[in-house]
Formats: C-alpha cells, sequence, structure tokens
C-alpha cells in the first residue's frame, strides 16, 4: 500500500511539472504518460489486493477455527502413564494434523470418569457433556473422532448420542473406527508384526489380547486373523479376553502347531490397561499368562497399548482427515 501511495504522489507531481512548463506536443505527451502511470498503478492496485486475499486466506487457515471442534473420543482408562502414551499420543497426532481447530478429550466410560475425579482431581467431559459445553459456547460445527478399535456397543452409543444433537448443530461429521475396511486391516496387521518381529523365531508364538465383544462386530478379530495368515505370518495369534476366539482355542491352537516353546503377550488394545495388566499379564491362575505356564510355555508379557504405535495414531488421523472432508 506505500508503494502505491509512493506511486500516485509521483505521477501528481509529474503533472504539476509538466502541464505547468511544457506546451504543445510537450504537454500533450506529459498528458499521455501521466495516463499510462495511472493504467499502471491501477493495475498494481489490483494485484496488491490479490495478494493481500491471499495472504488473510491463508492467515485464517492457520487461525484455529472457532465455529468448530474435534472431539477425541476413547473409552477411557484409569491408568495414568498408559493414558498419556496412548489415548494422550493419539489426540497430540490429531491436534498435528488439525492445527485449525480446537481438540476436546471426551471418554464414554463414567466409572473412569468418576474414578479420575475422585482420585486424580482430574476432570473429563462424557458425551452429554461435551456435546452441552460446545452448544454453550456457540460451536456450530462438530469433527468426531472415536477412537475405538471397531464398531461394537461404545462406537455405536456414541452414533447414537450424537444423532439426538444433530439438529442442534450446523454439521456433525464422524470418523471410522481403526478397523473399518481392508486397507485398515492391512496397515494394522503389518503395525502389529513391526512391532515384534525380530521375535519371530519359529519357536515364540506372538499372541494379542484383543478385549472383545457380543455385537456382530467380534468378527474383526477373526478377520485380523485371517489377515495375517494370508499375509504370511503364521506364528501370529489373535484371541479375545470377553469374547471368541478365547484363551481355550488359542491354547489349542499353539498346541496344534506343535512347535512352540514359547509365547509372547501383547494387548490388542488401544490403552494398556486393566486388561492388560491383570487378565493378560496378572499373577492369577487364570490369567493368560498363568494358563500359559501351567501349560508348559515361557511367557513373556509386553505391556504396551496399540495408541503408542505411529502407525495406528496415523489411520486415526486419515479416518478424522476423511471426516473432515465432509464439512461444507
Amino acid at each position: 500500500m506505500k508503494k502505491q501511495g509512493s506511486l500516485l504522489l509521483a505521477i501528481a507531481l509529474a503533472a504539476g511539472v509538466c502541464l505547468s512548463g511544457c506546451k504543445g506536443s510537450q504537454e500533450a505527451e506529459a498528458r499521455t504518460a501521466i495516463t499510462e502511470a495511472a493504467k499502471t498503478e491501477v493495475v498494481m492496485s489490483e494485484t496488491d489486493r490479490e495478494s493481500q486475499t491471499e495472504e488473510e486466506t491463508s492467515a485464517e487457515k492457520m487461525n484455529p477455527s472457532s465455529d468448530t471442534v474435534l472431539l477425541a473420543v476413547s473409552f477411557g482408562t484409569s491408568y495414568n502413564d498408559s493414558r498419556d502414551i496412548t489415548i494422550g499420543a493419539v489426540e497430540k497426532a490429531i491436534a498435528d494434523a488439525f492445527p485449525q481447530y480446537e481438540i476436546r478429550r471426551v471418554f464414554t466410560a463414567q466409572i473412569i470418569i468418576d474414578k479420575l475425579k475422585e482420585r486424580d482431581g482430574l476432570e473429563i467431559d462424557n458425551m452429554t457433556q461435551a456435546l452441552e459445553r460446545a452448544l454453550a459456547d456457540g460451536i456450530k460445527n462438530l469433527i468426531v473422532q472415536p477412537t475405538h478399535l471397531m464398531d461394537g456397543y461404545e462406537y455405536n452409543d456414541v452414533l447414537k448420542e450424537l444423532e439426538e444433537y444433530r439438529e442442534s448443530f450446523d454439521q456433525v461429521v464422524v470418523g471410522k473406527p481403526l478397523l473399518d475396511s481392508d486397507e485398515d486391516f492391512e496397515t494394522v496387521a503389518q503395525a502389529l508384526v513391526e512391532t515384534i518381529k525380530d521375535r519371530d523365531d519359529g519357536e515364540t508364538a506372538i499372541v494379542f489380547m484383543g478385549h472383545g465383544t457380543e455385537a456382530e462386530s467380534n468378527q474383526v478379530y477373526e478377520r485380523l486373523q485371517r489377515t495375517l495368515t494370508e499375509s504370511g505370518f503364521e506364528n501370529y495369534y489373535i484371541g479375545t479376553v470377553e469374547a471368541k476366539p478365547d484363551l481355550l482355542e488359542i491354547l489349542a491352537a499353539l498346541k496344534e502347531a506343535g512347535s512352540y516353546k514359547k509365547v509372547i503377550l501383547r494387548p490388542l488394545m488401544l490403552v494398556a490397561g486393566d486388561h492388560a495388566n491383570n487378565d493378560m499379564a496378572g499373577e492369577e491362575e487364570d490369567s493368560w499368562k498363568s494358563v500359559l505356564e501351567s501349560e508348559g510355555y515361557q511367557v513373556e508379557c509386553q505391556i504396551h497399548g496399540l495408541g503408542e504405535l505411529e502407525a495406528i495414531r496415523e489411520l486415526y488421523v486419515d479416518h478424522a482427515k476423511a471426516a473432515a472432508e465432509l464439512l461444507k
């Protein structure tokens, strides 16, 4: 803008000098020069305005949107250390991918929310509180990314509650759970293998313990097992603690293989919480570790949640991006 002002001043000075001191053809030439300079000024002004508009648009993209928030929805955990490096890590990955939006944490397990508040003084919104808070803050658009493994009961409860509030917002878009498409299964299978492939010696069975559900979506465990096997990873096994395939089925498969001396146990859950520490790695006689040891296997427990894996975090980010693209 300063350049435009300087050019206009130069034109005005030239007009005053030439028109007062020139005659005939010189005056005509001066008028022509002034006209051309004025045309140049108009073109430069339009260019500057376009450049300024582009800069403003770029700045708007970099600044947080005040009318849109992204809700990162997890079941939750009371294991603080694991929460920070799993749920927290996923939330950070999403925040890094969406600098233009505020990211808000939501837990769906009220018992965990209550425990954290009583024990640690930590307050975390459940879905209803998060939605009411968004309304009170004047939020118009919601991007919701659940961190659930599948579209089971917990994931669908989120969808049902969102449906009750859908008319209260201009737009509500929801990301897919971790395991949805064929590509998702392939990505997760490869991520599981990468964590432990250096221990795959033919004498070691690598067993991942999932949660399991009575919902139809429990088939994701069988599908993930099939993805691993068809990809040539024959020493990898998928079981669940509360559904099928259960520990007895895993044990039968290990015995049928006949070549294993050692078993490595890892949780197939976002967070390494109560199930991982107790049902899988606990010292009680019915834990997976204890049962396998009683069958003569040497057992090693690796207590790491899926959220610690970069490939898993990136997959949640991809699902969130796909949802965000639905905003109009």
